[in-house]
């Protein structure tokens, strides 16, 4: 699977990443189609080039004639000028194997949220940060989300007071 794949991959060389997007919600318990997966990085050119060694090893390439160190030197230029907000990767050789990694996010300004699945620890943007994200977004399906979220962090909240009601 490529989620396991690239995460097995991020964690062995110990770079920092978060999901977002489709894949956060699902591992959140909020099911939506989607078929990338969504990453944000630090910023910073190496991070940015040993995601894009790892993702070429794995099969991946970029979808435009593009490296890190474009992304990284252009950055300002493609979202304001191009509005393009996420570099792509795809592998030609299975094209439903697609990841995207935001342009305009940075690690740092996001939570993190451990969720373990099939024995490993993925990082994912917390419920709060997800939703803050969605928010500033203007697409049509990005405010689903922010309801199918907000719906989630209002259940969870009402457990929470439960369970603090209880002792």
């Amino acid at each position: 699977m490529l989620l396991y794949e690239i995460v097995d991959a991020f964690n062995k060389e110990k770079l920092k990443y978060l999901i977002v997007g489709g894949y956060a919600l699902a591992l959140h318990g909020i099911v939506r189609a989607t078929v990338d997966i969504d990453f944000v990085l630090h910023l910073k050119l190496k991070d940015f080039q040993l995601a894009e060694s790892l993702l070429n090893k794995l099969g991946l390439q970029s979808r435009l004639p593009i490296r890190a160190q474009d992304v990284i030197k252009m950055r300002q230029e493609y979202i304001s000028n191009r509005n393009l907000l996420a570099w792509s990767f795809v592998d030609y050789k299975n094209p439903s194997r697609q990841i995207d990694i935001l342009i305009n996010k940075d690690i740092n300004d996001l939570k993190c949220e451990q969720i373990t699945v099939s024995g490993r620890k993925i990082n994912v943007v917390d419920l709060k940060s997800l939703l803050k994200m969605k928010k500033e977004s203007k697409r049509s399906q990005d405010k689903v989300d922010c309801e199918s979220i907000q719906a989630k962090i209002n259940v969870m909240a009402k457990k929470k007071r439960q369970t603090n009601g209880k002792k």
